[in-house]
């Protein structure tokens, strides 16, 4: 199975809805962190674009920020 290319382009889109969604959720990096049960480092390297977050990951953080992981992806 060939792999798909990951665009820097999507890592920054999927950052920042992240960041958008946390912002509205009124939480810190750190809290999020702490309520998806994630570290803060990890959480701002997704939100910066500079990794990508597993698929386990990314359903904890909607959770937290009380949104479906599809609002998160949407713009991808």
């Amino acid at each position: 199975m060939k792999s798909v290319p990951r665009k820097p382009q999507q890592l920054k889109i999927l950052g920042d809805a992240i960041r958008q969604h946390r912002e509205l959720a009124g939480l810190t990096q750190e809290k999020l962190a702490e309520k998806a049960d994630l570290h803060p480092v990890y959480i701002g390297k997704i939100e910066r674009g500079e990794q990508w977050i597993s698929l386990h990951a990314l359903l904890r953080v909607a959770k937290a920020v009380g949104v479906k992981a599809s609002d998160l992806i949407i713009e991808l």
